[in-house]
């Protein structure tokens, strides 16, 4: 059934004015109402306020607007904040490290002008990137997997490119996203089960999944369902918006290249990596590429091929290939397979699967084989810009011919709250079994106080959260929900590198640092959090720089939690006065006298050619 178009009549343009006491906890739940009402049916608000304005504690003279809630506290007005101009409108979908203009001046040779190449200091945008015109909160989960409004990524080259593949087409004012791909133009669905038989995927062994050159992100749109989160990639290139696409249905995706730098995530941390049509020369640069996804891939886990070249006896025709070159490059991936010790467990059509093994013993051969070339094991989570080498990362060591190197892991979800193996081993400094255990209870203290601020959280008007200083994960942990995922970011200053604890517990994440960009475009995110970043970075960069990209990275509407000490907080508080944010301060959950403080704020909705909150 087609869905019916979104009528811009909707969208009331008066404002409401409401002056009412009311409570930090009414002004999220009655913004909540309206955001959940139909895109901007504002007339709501007020009935949402009568209802439920009873449970609030007091805070004087909320004012609340069509698309936004008003000010939230009072900002210092004895000093007037510095004001952050929109950004010319050819930026609304701005993304400064994978800026194409930039990009093109930098070779093309092993997809070097697709990295990562951030804008030097001077050329740095001071300024607020804009919404399109028309941009509407999108549809919850899952909905959102299936539909996402035109004017929210205005692109339409997707749709005609790749009409025959089912993986997007055009209906009205909204896009349709029917699930298919290149490879599985049925459907993901049908893929997955294909997968299925020979990967336990619903078993809960296989729960964090690598997917490589993604498109839309069909394939981890639908592993979802499954209660399996994949880490979605493809470059910002011709196929406009593929990851802009994925985050708008609310799937977990970040712009990414196997090029020359190492992947951004720590080694032995997916149960599944994945390349359907994803135009990677596997067999290259001395297999370089596979051996990256070895790095990732946990002992055990699974690597999906499809597309060419297998099955080339039988396609090489319709790919429109010379059969000899498909031969030969299939022979490459094998050799290297064989070399990275991986047992093919399965090959029918035109997918192929193999499994890594859960040790080093079977693979004692390749010790003496001259092509085998180890890295450096205390290298292997060294990746921040760092060269990808050819060379094989070796297995954690083990006991017995059985022991799963680097330790087994508990089915998921049962592997949320038991003690990952790095912390069990040891190996990760400075954290124990107790201080893990600890972080746990604190966090569920935490995002429980959270939920009272801000009723919104675990509501479905939250899919796409961002934690900027993940730490163990404790957070992304006690909001566990099937409404929502986590992008659980560890900095690359942090003083633990805790990621792949983040990931033997069935999460995802990625490294960064966030005096630059990050890998997404604007408005991705519907929630952000930031635990004691700012203290982190405070003399490592400018923290304009940092709120400035939180602000590019955030949608409309959408709300931040900062955690950390007060004075560091003022110090943002007073930069975001000029950013188009209401803010409040609240206490720590354990009362006044605690000096780490708890700073919310909502961006206001404003959109291209608006110089108020206001549409034009």
């Amino acid at each position: 059934m087609a869905l019916k178009p979104i009528s811009t009549d909707t969208r009331t343009r008066s404002s409401i004015q409401i002056s009412i006491v009311v409570g930090l906890c009414c002004f999220f739940y009655i913004l909540g109402a309206w955001q959940r009402s139909g895109f901007g049916k504002g007339d709501s608000i007020a009935l949402e306020m009568t209802k439920h304005s009873a449970d609030c504690s007091i805070v004087p003279t909320l004012n609340f607007e069509t698309h936004h809630a008003g000010e939230v506290g009072n900002v210092d007005e004895s000093e007037k904040p510095k004001s952050f101009e929109p950004c010319d409108p050819r930026y609304v979908d701005y993304t400064p490290c994978q800026d194409q203009s930039r990009a093109m001046t930098f070779p093309r040779d092993n997809m070097i002008y697709r990295e990562r190449h951030c804008p030097r200091e001077e050329e740095k945008l001071h300024c607020l990137v804009p919404a399109p015109n028309g941009y509407v909160t999108p549809f919850p989960w899952p909905k959102s997997r299936d539909y996402v409004p035109y004017a929210n990524a205005p692109y339409k080259a997707l749709t005609i490119e790749k009409a025959i593949q089912n993986w997007i087409q055009y209906e009205g004012n909204v896009f349709r996203f029917p699930g298919g791909g290149t490879q599985f133009p049925q459907g993901a669905d049908k893929y997955i089960d294909q997968l299925a038989k020979v990967i336990p995927i619903t078993n809960g062994m296989v729960r964090t999944a690598l997917d490589t050159g993604c498109g839309v992100a069909s394939w981890g749109a639908y592993l979802w369902s499954r209660n399996v989160i994949a880490m979605s990639f493809a470059p910002r290139d011709s196929h406009e918006a593929q990851v802009q696409f994925a985050l708008e249905r609310g799937v977990p995706a970040v712009i990414g290249v196997l090029g020359t730098i190492k992947m951004p995530y720590p080694s032995r941390v997916f149960d599944m990596a994945h390349c359907s049509r994803c135009l990677i020369p596997w067999g290259a640069n001395d297999g370089m590429y596979m051996k990256e996804v070895d790095r990732v891939l946990r002992p055990g886990g699974y690597w999906v091929l499809s597309g060419p070249p297998i099955n080339w006896r039988n396609n090489y025709r319709a790919w429109q290939r010379p059969k000899k070159e498909l031969e030969e490059e299939q022979k490459k991936i094998e050799e290297v397979a064989k070399l990275l010790c991986w047992e093919k467990k399965h090959e029918k059509g035109e997918i192929a699967i193999w499994q890594k093994r859960v040790n080093d013993e079977a693979c004692r051969s390749r010790q003496h084989n001259s092509q085998a070339n180890f890295c450096k094991a205390e290298e292997a989570n060294d990746v921040w810009y760092k060269k990808m080498d050819a060379c094989l990362t070796p297995y954690p060591d083990v006991s017995n011919p059985e022991e799963v190197a680097g330790g087994k892991l508990k089915p998921f979800p049962e592997r949320l709250y038991a003690v990952p193996p790095r912390v069990a081993s040891g190996s990760v400094p400075g954290v124990s079994v107790e201080t893990y255990q600890e972080d746990n209870e604190k966090w569920k203290k935490h995002v429980g106080a959270y939920k009272k601020i801000n009723r919104l959280i675990d509501s479905g008007r939250y899919r796409n959260i961002l934690d900027m200083n993940a730490g163990l994960g404790g957070f992304a942990a006690a909001l566990d929900s099937p409404k929502l995922w986590v992008m659980n970011v560890m900095p690359t200053i942090a003083e633990k590198d805790t990621l792949g604890v983040i990931f033997e517990r069935g999460l995802i994440g990625i490294y960064h640092d966030w005096c630059e960009a990050f890998s997404t475009y604007p408005r991705t995110y519907d929630l952000i959090h930031a635990h004691g970043l700012f203290s982190l970075y405070k003399d490592k960069c400018n923290l304009e720089d940092i709120l400035l990209e939180m602000d590019r990275i955030l949608r409309p509407e959408g709300a931040v939690i900062f955690r950390d000490e007060v004075d560091v907080l003022i110090k943002v508080k007073k930069i975001t006065a000029g950013m188009r944010w209401d803010t409040k301060m609240v206490d720590h959950e354990d009362g006044p006298l605690v000096p780490e403080k708890i700073l919310v704020a909502v961006k206001r909705y404003w959109v291209v050619g608006a110089n108020s909150t206001s549409v034009q």
